[in-house]
C-alpha cells in the first residue's frame, strides 16, 4: 500500500512572515526598534490627561515650573544612561553631585576663589569619583550595584565632613555658580539657563552615542561584553570611560543644582539618584544594557515631572503621587522584559 503524504512547502515567500504577524506582535517589534515611541506616547497621553483635570497645567508659570523641576534629575539621567547601556548601574550620582556642589561652594565661599576656577574644581572632582566606581568595577571586577551603593554612602559622608552639615549660601558664592538659576521667557515661560543646559547636553550625548566609535562600542558592550571584547573593543576602558563621562555629567547636574536652589546644601537631592534610574527606566533604556537612547530618558523625567505635578495640581495626596511612580517604574521595567523577548 502506497500512502501519499501532502507535502508543505520548505521556505515562505518573501515578506510572508511579516504578513502574518500579529498586531501586538507588530507593536513589540516596533517597540524595540524605536526605544523613544513608547515614552513619547505616554507623555503626550499625561500631558493631555492632566490639561483636562486642570486648567492651571498647560499655564506658562507651571510649564515653566516642571521644566526647571526636572532639570536637574533630567542631566543625572544622562549620566546613568550611559551606566545603564553598559548593564551597569549607579547609585551614587546623587551623592557625587551634591558633594560636587558642596566642594564648588565652599571653596570659593571660603578661599574666594573666582567662579571659573572653582566651578572647574568641581568639574574635576566630579570625573574622579565617578573614575572611582569605574575603576573598582573594571580593576576589582566588582558588581557596579554593590561599587555604587559603597561610594554613595562614602560620597555622603565626605559631604557632611568637608560642609560641616551646613549650607553655603548663595550670597556668598561667585555669580557664575548662580547663573544657571538665572532665566529669560520664551512666550510667556520663563526658563532657567540651567534647562537649557540640560537639552544641550542630552543633544551632545545622543549625537555622540549615534554618530561615533566610542558610542557604538558602548552599546557592544552593553549588549554583550564578551563578544565585544572578542570582536577587539577594549571593553574595559570603555566602561572606565563612561564612569569618568558620567561623573562629569553629575558635575554639570551639580552647578544646576546651585542655580535651581539658590545655595549648595549637603541635604539636597538625597533621593535624586533614585529618581535618575526612573527617568532612564521609563525612558526605555533596558536594565539589561544594549539597548535605549538619552533622549528617551529626557522623555522619562519629563514623565516623572509630568506626574507629580499634575497629581498635585488634582489634588491628589504626595503619598498616592509616590505610588503613580513605583507603579509606572514596574510597568516600564515589564514592558522592558517583554520587548526584550522579540523575535527575528
Amino acid at each position: 500500500m502506497s500512502t501519499t503524504l501532502s507535502a508543505k512547502p520548505s521556505g515562505n515567500p518573501p515578506g510572508a512572515p511579516e504578513a502574518r504577524r500579529s498586531p501586538l506582535t507588530r507593536l513589540q517589534h516596533l517597540l524595540h526598534a524605536q526605544a523613544t515611541i513608547g515614552p513619547a506616547v505616554v507623555l503626550l497621553v499625561a500631558v493631555i490627561v492632566f490639561a483636562l483635570l486642570s486648567d492651571r497645567f498647560l499655564t506658562p508659570g507651571n510649564i515653566s515650573l516642571i521644566v526647571q523641576q526636572v532639570a536637574v534629575v533630567g542631566t543625572l539621567a544622562v549620566g546613568q544612561t550611559i551606566v545603564i547601556l553598559t548593564a551597569g548601574i549607579d547609585l551614587s550620582c546623587g551623592a557625587i553631585m551634591v558633594l560636587t556642589s558642596i566642594v564648588m561652594a565652599k571653596v570659593a565661599a571660603d578661599t574666594g576663589l573666582p567662579g571659573v576656577p572653582a566651578l572647574l574644581l568641581g568639574f574635576v572632582v566630579g570625573t574622579l569619583c565617578g573614575l572611582l566606581n569605574g575603576v573598582l568595577v573594571t580593576r576589582l571586577k566588582l558588581p557596579p550595584f554593590i561599587v555604587t551603593l559603597g561610594t554613595l554612602n562614602v560620597f555622603f559622608a565626605l559631604n557632611l565632613w568637608y560642609s560641616s552639615s551646613a549650607t553655603i549660601r548663595g550670597t556668598d558664592m561667585p555669580k557664575l555658580l548662580l547663573w544657571t538659576g538665572q532665566t529669560f521667557t520664551i512666550g510667556g515661560t520663563r526658563i532657567t539657563y540651567g534647562s537649557i543646559m540640560m537639552v544641550l547636553l542630552v543633544a551632545a550625548m545622543a549625537f555622540a552615542l549615534k554618530n561615533t566609535a566610542w558610542g557604538r562600542h558602548v552599546y557592544a558592550t552593553g549588549d554583550d561584553a564578551e563578544a565585544a571584547r572578542l570582536s577587539g573593543i577594549r571593553t574595559g576602558r570603555v566602561l572606565l570611560g563612561v564612569y569618568a563621562t558620567a561623573g562629569l555629567v553629575y558635575a554639570v547636574a551639580a552647578w544646576i543644582l546651585i542655580g535651581r536652589i539658590a545655595s549648595a546644601s549637603p541635604q539636597a537631592g538625597q533621593l535624586d539618584n533614585l529618581d535618575s534610574i526612573t527617568a532612564v527606566v521609563i525612558g526605555g533604556t533596558s536594565l539589561f544594557g544594549g539597548r535605549g537612547a538619552i533622549v528617551g530618558s529626557l522623555l522619562g523625567a519629563l514623565i516623572v515631572g509630568v506626574f507629580r505635578n499634575g497629581l498635585a495640581l488634582a489634588g491628589v495626596d504626595v503619598l498616592w503621587q509616590t505610588m503613580a511612580v513605583g507603579v509606572l517604574i514596574i510597568v516600564a521595567v515589564s514592558l522592558d522584559q517583554w520587548i526584550r523577548k522579540v523575535k527575528p
